[in-house]
C-alpha cells in the first residue's frame, strides 16, 4: 500500500460500503490503490479493475499481487468501449457497484455507449459512483455534468460530497437493467 493515500480514493472507498460478498468494477484503476483498500473487505467477494493504460495496469498487478493469486482481484488493460469491454469478456459479468474516480469520460462529452454499457454490466439492485476531486470552482459544473449524462442513460442520480470530492450514485430503475448493448 502506498504510504499516502489520496483522499479522493479514500473517501470513496469509504463511500461504497463494500460487503464482503459485493462483486465490484473499478474503471479507470491507475495503480491499483481502490483495490488494495476494497480487497481486505472482500470474503466471496471480488473486485475486478481495467485501465486503459497498460503502465498503470502493471503498477496496479504489483500492488495487488497478493489478492490476484487468491482470485479476489482481476486487474486488465482494457478501454471502457462496449467492444473492449466485450473482447475481454466482461460483458458476460454482472458487477453489484461500479465505480470510477477521476474518470473524465463521464463528464467531458456525453456519454450515451458507456450508460448503455453501465445499465448492462449492473448486476439487479447495482449502482454506479462516479467520484471527481475538480479543481477549485469546477466541482458545480462537472457533477452537473456527469448528472445530465447518467439521467440521459436512464439512471436516478443522486450527489454526495467531502470537502474537496463529488460523488454521483446512479441507480438504473428498479427491475430495469439493460442487456448488455450489441457490438457495433
Amino acid at each position: 500500500m502506498p504510504a499516502a493515500v489520496p483522499e479522493r480514493i479514500r473517501w470513496a472507498v469509504e463511500t461504497l460500503a463494500v460487503k464482503p460478498t459485493d462483486r465490484l468494477l473499478e474503471i479507470g484503476c491507475g495503480g491499483g490503490v481502490a483495490v488494495a483498500l476494497i480487497c481486505p473487505r472482500l470474503s466471496t467477494g471480488s473486485i475486478t479493475a481495467i485501465d486503459r493504460s497498460e503502465t498503470m495496469v502493471a503498477r496496479a498487478r504489483r500492488l495487488n499481487e497478493p489478492d490476484i493469486r487468491t482470485g479476489r482481484a482481476t486487474i486488465q488493460p482494457v478501454a471502457f468501449r462496449p467492444a473492449d469491454v466485450a473482447a475481454v469478456g466482461l460483458d458476460r459479468e454482472r458487477f453489484d457497484t461500479i465505480f470510477a474516480i477521476n474518470v473524465n469520460l463521464f463528464w467531458t462529452r456525453p456519454a450515451r455507449d458507456e450508460c448503455a454499457l453501465l445499465r448492462g454490466l449492473l448486476a439487479p439492485g447495482g449502482a454506479v459512483h462516479l467520484y471527481y476531486e475538480p479543481p477549485s470552482g469546477r466541482t458545480d459544473e462537472i457533477a452537473g455534468k456527469v448528472t445530465e449524462a447518467l439521467a440521459a442513460g436512464g439512471f436516478s442520480v443522486a450527489t454526495r460530497r467531502s470537502a474537496s470530492v463529488v460523488g454521483i450514485v446512479g441507480r438504473p430503475p428498479a427491475g430495469l437493467a439493460a442487456p448488455a448493448p450489441a457490438l457495433r
